[in-house]
């Protein structure tokens, strides 16, 4: 269905009959039209291996399943919003950056860990989103929440980004991601947080990131 960037901080979306999208639960800001919200824990997908891992990473992220015909407006907490339109590829992205998506993409969960083994969990820990995060895949938009804005950086063989974990927000495509030690350049500058890490994304992707380091 997609989304119309109404102003940085609101997003229009066409509903229309027998399609549905997902949203944060209170992110409805206003509507035209016969549309209806239903409380959904998970979205309906994701199967129950995504519900268990939802729970022990303590994620049950209250969504709404939007459907009818019409138009609603969604916004959250006066954060930017950022939309990411996927044709085929899988998004990954933490829980609580989510403020709306297509029903036609499949939800899952997976374990940091199984990406850049023990450095996965603690990226985990450092970004504070616990040790799971949300992937979203097939065709379909979805929309995201930042501090400050996102922009978006391509990552080609070769040549890994760097990004802060507290600013990550998502990323696409056929990446891996590890912590690197961030070698002081934090306490150098005066902005030490006692995290010497620095998040390190490889392969031939796209990674999102916000222009803060603040969280949801």
């Amino acid at each position: 269905m997609g989304f119309t960037r109404i102003n940085s901080k609101l997003v229009e979306a066409r509903i229309v009959p027998g399609q549905r999208m997902f949203s944060q639960r209170g992110a409805m800001l206003a509507y035209r039209g016969a549309v209806t919200f239903t409380p959904s824990i998970v979205g309906g997908q994701g199967g129950v291996m995504s519900m268990i891992g939802r729970r022990v990473a303590n994620e049950a992220t209250p969504l709404m399943t939007v459907e009818g015909d019409g138009l609603v407006m969604f916004g959250h907490g006066g954060h930017h919003i950022h939309t990411v339109d996927l044709s085929g590829e899988t998004l990954y992205v933490e829980a609580d950056r989510l403020l709306a998506f297509d029903g036609s993409l499949a939800q899952g969960t997976m374990f940091m860990g199984s990406q850049g083994g023990v450095m996965g969990v603690i990226r985990g820990q450092v970004t504070g989103q616990g040790l799971f995060t949300t992937t979203l895949q097939g065709k379909g938009s979805v929309a995201v929440m930042a501090h400050g804005g996102v922009f978006e950086l391509p990552i080609t063989p070769g040549r890994p980004v760097h990004v802060d974990p507290q600013a990550y927000v998502a990323h696409r495509g056929d990446v891996r991601n590890k912590l690197a030690t961030a070698v002081g350049w934090r306490e150098m500058v005066g902005r030490g947080s006692g995290e010497a890490f620095q998040l390190e994304l490889s392969g031939q992707g796209t990674v999102y990131v916000q222009a803060s380091e603040e969280k949801l």
